[in-house]
């Protein structure tokens, strides 16, 4: 269970630092991504992101458990 949290937060620490590049693909501004704007306020919501995110990591996880 250890190895498993600390190579989950390696792995965190690395989409954290290659995020400005991720986002250049277009990742965060996918159609579902929910944004709110007015006047000084922005909500942002990626939840088409964040679906495409979690189906490559459970395919991902499950392909290496084989």
């Amino acid at each position: 269970m250890t190895r498993i949290l600390v190579t989950l937060g390696i792995f965190l620490v690395i989409v954290g630092v290659a995020w400005p590049w991720l986002a250049k693909l277009g990742l965060g501004r996918l159609p579902g991504d929910i944004v709110i704007e007015r006047g000084n306020y922005r909500f942002y919501f990626p939840l088409t992101t964040m679906i495409l995110l979690s189906l490559f990591l459970s395919l991902l996880l499950w392909l290496f458990r084989k």
